[in-house]
């Protein structure tokens, strides 16, 4: 197979780019146009001293923290970037430059001309495409709360070890579409009997690995969409060919992986959204988030009301002495402290700090460019990312053979997209209240078993009184038992209460053990199913 340009260039998180088309000037030399931010030009200028920007512009932050990218003759905190002309060998120069001399990824994209780079400079953000501002406020703990324990880093785990299996996933490999309809078919097993999720692959033109959308259909504010999204192609420097080994553990199958789990957790809980809810594994993110870019081109073009993003791009190699870091440009400040919220309020031991990734370094920049408020929680300081990305080292066991840092990178997700997703109060269920009462009398060590209650969406609570030391446990699904609950409730007397939250109808069951003789009265309360 005949090697692209831009296999050739990244050597990290890839910057946004169209197809890249060549022109043919004096000398025969094939020249390319690129933007690039003003830290990769001075690497570029090393290269060449003789090269000088065609265009210039500041790239300008709004109060919302997104680049406005309208020209500035001030630059203040604004990030300043260039459009160039340059060879292959200069472009390639030029990555190898900013990945280890400025220790960041990219910095740069592609264009196929000079007015699409200048236009890339000059033609202000979209701002306001989401007609609906979330309230960011953590209204959802119920539901939250009784997922996120579900979530397991074994399941991670094995995702990422499937997916290292193909000798590569580069988006114009037979790996890099394979491990596409691997996804897919997946993400469609998992959904078995769910007929509000649908799967399918978003075919791209330009080449061969087509992108995986999940769909989780919201009930009554389905019009309205939370976007979760990682990459699914990987890349090696050392080659493009179908035998190049790239397994792209952390790079990204650790944010594929995570965003696997967040599914998981949510069928298995019977989740249903009220808002849409997209799961996207992007193509051709190591060539210039072109994957990325059509999907979110083709959400502004249908005018989808899309409230937030999420981009899981490496979520398994823990490099800094935070766990999670928030990447403050290029990205939504409101997003962003909402984000940090969620951390505070379901993973308190979870530290969280912050950093810069430059010009659009993954795939979030392709919506944030287009006024979405999109946020890029990263796995270490960008100066301190694994070091063994993009190359056949990197490995699940370069990843120390686990998956519990890509955990909290899952469950972390998983609240912002359960809180995003049920934001305003729970639609009221269907049925009717109705409370069931039952006594009697237990003997040291005896059970008793009740249900199952056919219970709506909502609350189920039940409450015990009576004498000696009596247990409650209560399970969603099957029978319960002291070993098997959702909800236990083992005072010291016969007063016990427990509360289980319901996402969909389900059936709930219930025990009660005695652990010393006593008597027992047992009510129940729950909505009926209709």
């Amino acid at each position: 197979m005949k090697k692209t340009l831009l296999s050739l260039l990244l050597a990290c998180i890839a910057m946004p780019a169209v197809h890249a088309e060549e022109s043919t000037l004096a000398g025969n030399s094939k020249l390319h146009w690129i933007t690039l931010s003003d830290a990769a030009f001075q690497q570029l200028k090393k290269i060449n001293p003789a090269l000088s920007p065609k265009h210039s512009a500041s790239l300008a932050s709004d109060a919302s923290g997104l680049p406005t990218g309208k020209f500035s003759a001030h630059t203040g905190e604004a990030e300043k970037v260039h459009a160039v002309q340059v060879t292959e060998a200069q472009m390639l120069a030029l990555s190898e430059k900013v990945h280890h001399e400025l220790k960041r990824c990219g910095g740069f994209m592609f264009h196929p001309n000079e007015a699409a780079a200048r236009t890339a400079l000059s033609t202000p953000v979209k701002q306001g495409l989401a007609a609906t501002r979330p309230s960011y406020k953590i209204a959802n703990q119920a539901l939250v709360k009784a997922i996120l324990p579900t979530m397991q880093d074994s399941n991670i785990a094995q995702t990422i070890i499937d997916l290292t299996n193909f000798t590569n996933r580069y988006y114009q490999s037979q790996g890099g579409v394979n491990s596409s309809n691997w996804l897919l078919q997946k993400w469609k097993t998992m959904a078995q009997g769910r007929s509000d999720i649908s799967a399918v692959q978003f075919k791209h033109s330009s080449w061969a690995q087509p992108s995986v959308i999940l769909t989780i259909q919201g009930t009554d504010r389905a019009s309205e969409v939370v976007v979760l999204g990682a990459h699914l192609d990987s890349i090696s420097m050392n080659g493009t060919s179908e035998t190049t080994r790239a397994p792209g553990a952390d790079d990204d199958a650790s944010g594929i992986a995570s965003m696997t789990e967040v599914l998981r957790a949510m069928i298995a809980n019977k989740y249903k959204p009220r808002r849409t809810i997209k799961m996207i594994a992007y193509a051709a993110e190591e060539v210039g988030l072109r994957g990325s870019q059509e999907i979110a081109t083709s959400f502004a073009n249908a005018k989808t009301n899309v409230v937030g993003v999420m981009q899981l791009d490496m979520t398994n190699y823990k490099g800094g002495a935070n766990d999670i870091y928030l990447f403050t440009d290029y990205t939504d400040n409101a997003q962003n402290t909402f984000i940090g919220n969620l951390i505070a309020t379901y993973l308190p031991g979870v530290k969280v700090g912050s950093d810069k990734c430059g010009y659009a370094c993954s795939d979030h920049a392709s919506w944030s460019r287009l006024g979405y408020a999109a946020s890029m929680p990263f796995e270490s300081p960008m100066n301190a990312h694994n070091p063994h990305i993009h190359t056949a080292n990197d490995t699940f066991a370069n990843s120390g053979n686990q998956a519990q840092h890509a955990l909290k990178f899952a469950r972390m997700a998983a609240a912002f997209a359960i809180e995003l997703g049920s934001e305003g109060a729970v639609t009221p269920p269907s049925g009717t209240d109705k409370t069931e009462t039952f006594s009697g009398s237990l003997a040291r060590g005896a059970k008793k078993s009740f249900g199952p209650f056919k219970a709506a969406a909502g609350s189920l609570k039940a409450i015990t009184s009576g004498t000696g030391d009596i247990d409650m446990y209560v399970k969603k699904g099957s029978a319960a038992s002291s070993s098997s609950y959702d909800c236990r409730s083992v005072g010291s007397t016969a007063s016990e209460s427990c509360s289980v939250n319901l996402t969909a109808n389900g059936d709930v069951y219930l025990q009660l053990t005695g652990y010393t003789a006593g008597t027992y009265k047992l009510s129940v309360t729950y909505k009926t199913q209709k």
